[in-house]
């Protein structure tokens, strides 16, 4: 197969993949942002300001209800910590359920990779849920908490006001908005514009009932604002995933994934354990956050690696180094290292966990089989009825003269497409760079780490194989003494019963040889004495 042709195939591989999520896409932001609307994050924060299951619990269905963003999810989480939230129910439970257990995501599950999937995704991420819950709350200390929350807001960086994304003021595409405030800093048109919509309309209905609510066109209005901020914030994220699953599965042959998943026999728990742990390292490197993973899962999945693998890939989202980098920005190396750790460690158990636990339910499907995507008629339909729904979504947010507007400047904006690429290009080298130093420097780290760690399990080995041979000692001393002194006591023994044994025997010999003497020595003489008398008496 020639390079064009693998190019062509992956391109069609990518878009088609497009057409057959485009409407699950449409319906999944729009819900986002109706739960968005009538939830908000000042009720949030109220709710979860103790790390018990029951906050952990709410804060666990609030991130479900959330943004599917990795970079809103985790600008989000840091607001709710920052703003008097348990780490357990903002880093830990709120963070993971924003990106994995949200409503896009399982729609795009269900259509790419089959229902199986959406349902282990919902199970391995409460199970990843609550083995960080349990870290957070048992195993790291408290003052690592109050030690971050001092980091981030000893380091408070400007926020934009909507997503809560740090926003560089000096940064060229920077877009600003002067209020009586003073000046805010967006990271896009989008939020600048849902802010201005929330500024027009606060405090005007505080005070409406629910069905008041409901039926406010401006608070729909505001739902349809926030669905396009949800397109503005991850378009690129997901044409991206479909781009890169595209090529990887056009491109790459089954035989290397064999290879780079073939450790252990298949059905182990080490083929398992293995291909988690190498699956998060990849969700971790693809650079590839929520929504875009599963395009790239299914070409895992159809390659033959383990079911629990593929869902550990997808929990594997929030590793990417952009996030990594923030964690540590906004919480210092040591909580950023911890939070890492915890959700690395996650993401391999609720894989391996909920691999095993459908594996035993029989809820597995064939090993490469994707049976979610409806047929094409309702595919055709489904995009039919939600591309309309998606055109009077951008018709309301922007507004007809904004539009025209954007179009009019469709010839503008494609004379100056070769410059923004260069620049794009240079500034994503830059970042590639960047990034390449921090993995260089944390590899180093690692590795330095790593040898400390030999050393040290080096040291506490041969400290154990001393202690072991110390321990010997004091337990067979005296059972060595003992047997010793036994055996003295047993030698003298013996030896006094031969000594009384032959006293005996010379005993007995004296009294042999003083009988035998009375009778060679007493007896003739008593018969001479005798012989004696009788010879005088006669």
């Amino acid at each position: 197969m020639s390079i064009l042709t693998g190019i062509a195939d992956g391109l069609g591989l990518a878009a088609r993949m497009a057409w057959e999520t485009w409407w699950a896409l449409v319906l999944g932001f729009t819900l986002t942002g109706v739960i968005e609307e009538f939830v908000s994050e000042e009720y949030i924060s109220r709710v979860l300001g103790n790390d018990d299951w029951r906050e952990i619990g709410l804060a666990t269905l609030f991130g479900a209800a959330s943004s599917s963003c990795s970079f809103t999810a985790t600008s989000t989480a840091m607001t709710l910590f920052k703003k008097g939230a348990s780490a357990a129910a903002a880093l830990a439970a709120f963070q993971f359920a924003s990106t994995n257990l949200v409503i896009e995501l399982a729609l795009v599950m269900w259509i790419l990779l089959g229902w199986q999937f959406v349902l282990a995704d919902f199970v391995g991420g409460l199970i990843a849920v609550g083995v960080l819950s349990i870290l957070y709350k048992y195993v790291f200390p408290e003052a690592w908490y109050e030690a971050a929350r001092d980091h981030l807001l000893a380091t408070e960086e400007i926020i934009d006001p909507v997503c809560g994304m740090t926003v560089d003021p000096d940064a060229e595409d920077v877009v600003t908005l002067d209020t009586d405030a003073g000046t805010e800093y967006f990271c896009c048109a989008s939020c600048k514009t849902e802010y201005q919509n929330q500024q027009e309309t606060e405090g005007t209905d505080e005070t409406d009932t629910w069905y008041d609510r409901l039926l406010s066109v401006t608070r729909w209005k505001r739902v349809v604002r926030t669905a396009l901020r949800q397109w503005d914030m991850l378009w690129e994220d997901i044409a991206l995933g479909f781009l890169v699953a595209g090529f990887v599965g056009a491109l790459v042959p089954t035989a290397w994934w064999t290879t780079l998943f073939g450790f252990g026999t298949g059905g182990t728990l080490m083929w398992v354990l293995t291909g988690s742990i190498v699956a998060v390292l990849i969700a971790a490197m693809s650079f590839v956050c929520s929504v875009g993973n599963v395009p790239f899962a299914l070409v895992l999945w159809r390659n033959g690696i383990p079911f629990g693998s593929v869902m550990s890939f997808i929990y594997g989202d929030l590793l990417i180094p952009p996030l990594v980098d923030a964690y540590r920005r906004y919480y210092g190396l040591r909580m950023a290292a911890a939070m890492v750790g915890s959700m690395f460690l996650a993401a391999v158990a609720a894989g391996v966990s909920v691999h095993y636990l459908f594996d035993g339910l029989a809820l597995i499907p064939p090993t490469g089989e994707a049976g979610g995507t409806p047929p094409e008629t309702y595919i055709v339909v489904l995009n039919i009825v939600f591309t309309p729904v998606f055109l009077v979504e951008v018709y309301v947010a922007y507004g007809p003269e904004r539009i025209v507007g954007s179009v009019r400047s469709l010839p503008e904006m494609a004379r100056r497409l070769p410059g923004r690429a260069k620049r794009a290009a240079r500034t994503a080298g830059e970042r590639l760079v960047g990034v390449g130093r921090t993995v260089w420097t944390a590899l180093r780290r690692i590795g330095r780490a790593s040898w400390l760690v030999g050393e040290a399990i080096w040291l506490a080995g041969r400290s154990a194989w001393l202690a072991g041979i110390a321990v010997y000692i004091v337990l067979t001393t005296p059972m060595r003494i003992a047997a010793a002194v036994a055996e003295v006591v047993n030698d003298a023994r013996q030896r006094v019963r031969r000594t009384l044994h032959e006293a005996r025997r010379l005993r007995a010999e004296a009294a042999s040889n003083v009988r035998e003497a009375r009778r060679l020595v007493v007896e003739p003489l008593r018969a001479a004495v005798q012989t004696a008398r009788n010879v005088y008496r006669e």
